[in-house]
């Protein structure tokens, strides 16, 4: 339902009640209100786009290869939930309450980034600091892409490479 409203505050207890067709009073024995149900949903939908990422940078070959194939998984997952992308990033209530379970994709970004410099692939520097400028980069992308449809789009990859290149100083994955 998140996927199809993009909007966290469109959401209803009662309207997930009837579509999974129990008593509205019953979403309460599992979550106390709306935000701790949206919240839920999002922590469960950001391990998907965590763990589409792992997958995609264990079957890499090198390092750069493996944090390309982690970024481009995730641009394919948000390519293909749109609305959830954009309550993960744009909703009221990671607004009002956080999300620290979205840590951990930082986390493998910032590793991702060491691993890079480590095997002399990308310059040495604060690999933190380069992966929140990836990640920057990246979100502010997929989010105009979602937000502006009807601009005249580079493909993903095209982009996605061109940052690599600029922000991690990657030169082939």
């Amino acid at each position: 339902m998140l996927d199809d409203l993009a909007d966290d505050e469109a959401l209803s207890l009662r309207a997930v009640a009837r579509e999974v067709s129990i008593a509205a009073t019953s979403v309460y024995l599992h979550f106390p209100d709306r935000d701790a149900l949206v919240l839920a949903a999002m922590q469960r939908c950001h391990e998907e786009l965590v763990g589409s990422g792992d997958q995609a940078e264990a079957a890499a070959s090198d390092p750069a290869a493996g944090l390309r194939a982690r970024i481009v998984a995730q641009c394919a997952w948000a390519e293909s939930h749109p609305g959830l992308y954009k309550v993960l990033h744009e909703s009221k209530v990671n607004r009002a309450l956080g999300m620290p379970f979205k840590a951990v994709l930082v986390e493998r970004t910032v590793a991702g980034v060491q691993r890079c410099m480590d095997a002399g692939l990308a310059p040495a520097g604060d690999a933190g600091t380069v992966a929140i400028d990836l990640r920057t980069a990246v979100n502010g992308m997929l989010s105009q892409r979602i937000n502006e449809p009807d601009l005249p789009w580079p493909p993903v990859t095209e982009q996605l490479d061109r940052f690599l290149a600029k922000l991690v100083g990657l030169t082939k994955w």
